[in-house]
């Protein structure tokens, strides 16, 4: 199903424009993910664009798309991948740990605890709460499928963690989570991050130039 549009004013002098809705899939544990949040971020406010904060579980994809986890990849494609990152480090000035003390670390504990911030605060706290977990996991070296470090970043973003991992949330949002990840393999999704405006995917965060293409189109 391609994205929609929904309404909300975007004024400029005295004209008016419907915002265009971007599908973010993504997970924590993507280092490219992280690296193109932040910009991503800007993309929004600057276009006053609306994101559909979407984490998903590449388990799930990789199998269906024909993508391997990390550890299964041939070596010259994992150091090639370690290059890369710190290539894109230093061009964007983003701090990243290459090689972070917990990864991989399992991605689902974090991805429910922003999509609990999403339904309970809405989408800026949810893409704040995504920051925090990118942070934690890319350069602070903090487990981030530690439920108690967990409740920690969730406290230093401002949220109570009583409320968003209790088991009414996390049953919620475990619902969501599966139901993201079966709308992302039906669409065609196989990487991280994935931005979809109008039924067309982006994939990568290198493919941000083109997503704002699309967004002042």
């Amino acid at each position: 199903m391609a994205a929609d549009f929904r309404t909300l004013r975007v004024t400029t002098g005295t004209e008016h424009c419907l915002a265009k809705t971007i599908d973010y899939y993504f997970t924590t544990v993507s280092p490219w993910s992280y690296l193109g949040h932040a910009r991503f971020a800007q993309l929004l406010a600057k276009y006053g664009a609306i994101a559909k904060v979407k984490p998903v579980d590449y388990g799930r994809i990789f199998p269906v798309s024909g993508g391997l986890p990390l550890k299964q990849r041939a070596p010259q494609r994992q150091a090639y991948r370690l290059v890369d990152l710190a290539r894109w480090r230093d061009a964007l000035g983003v701090p990243i740990t290459l090689e972070p003390k917990f990864f991989p670390a399992p991605p689902e504990a974090a991805s429910l605890l922003i999509i609990a911030t999403d339904h309970a605060h809405g989408t800026p706290a949810a893409m704040d709460m995504a920051l925090a977990l990118f942070r934690a996991c890319w350069v602070e070296d903090r487990n981030v499928a530690d439920t108690e470090t967990l409740r920690a970043i969730a406290s230093g973003a401002g949220r109570d963690p009583d409320q968003l991992m209790s088991v009414d949330a996390v049953a919620a949002a475990k619902t969501k989570y599966a139901a993201y990840t079966q709308e992302a393999i039906d669409r065609g999704v196989f990487g991280a991050p994935s931005y979809v405006i109008e039924g067309q995917i982006f994939w990568g965060q290198d493919r941000l130039d083109f997503v704002e293409r699309a967004l002042a189109a």
